[in-house]
């Protein structure tokens, strides 16, 4: 079987998550695409050479989910000899048999246009915020201009920028629990298989 689904949206709307649950509970192989991007962020050095020579190892490090390493996988992620090197890898991934969940920025739009089930998971940037601040500590207000800084980034770059596809289902996580989200996105999954 070959079945994917693409899970787009900003930093710290719950995408993650609802991908994991995703996958577990349909038994497909999941990729978080942004550990691509902070893994080739954090592998230093010139980043499409980092990109092209990604390993295993490369994202299996401990330090991919800091916040330093978010904002450096942004800036990694605007290079187009970057997104080049890694498109492939993802979209390998994504067509797999057995189906697979990808989550990043422009799964939907890019990556996989051809998913069978797109879903674009959002929440204000406020709200974003507290859960990385939850999640990371420091300074909230550092927090939400980071947040703020890189939604601009990640939507504004020139090269697939992120953004919600014509076809996609939007999800906003706001005001969600974590479990009713994932909910919801489980039911439009559930529906695709069936249909």
């Amino acid at each position: 079987m070959i079945f994917t689904v693409a899970i787009d949206g900003p930093a710290a709307a719950g995408k993650g998550t609802i991908s994991r649950a995703v996958a577990a509970r349909f038994g497909l192989a999941h990729l978080d695409t942004g550990a691509l991007y902070r893994a080739v962020a954090v592998k230093g050095g010139d980043p499409v050479t980092a990109a092209q020579t990604l390993t295993a190892e490369d994202l299996a490090r401990d330090d991919l989910r800091s916040l330093e390493a978010g904002q450096a996988a942004s800036r990694v992620a605007v290079i187009p000899e970057v997104r080049a090197a890694l498109l492939d890898f993802q979209r390998r991934f994504a067509r797999r048999e057995g189906g697979a969940v990808l989550d990043g920025r422009d799964i939907g739009t890019v990556i996989c246009p051809e998913a069978e089930v797109k879903l674009f998971v959002t929440a204000s940037p406020e709200v974003r915020a507290h859960r990385r601040w939850l999640e990371l500590g420091g300074d909230q207000a550092k927090v939400l201009a980071a947040v703020k800084e890189r939604d601009a980034r990640d939507a504004g770059r020139a090269d697939a920028p992120m953004c919600a596809a014509a076809d996609a289902l939007l999800l906003d996580t706001s005001d969600l629990t974590i479990a009713e989200a994932t909910e919801q996105a489980l039911a439009a999954v559930a529906k695709a298989l069936a249909g």
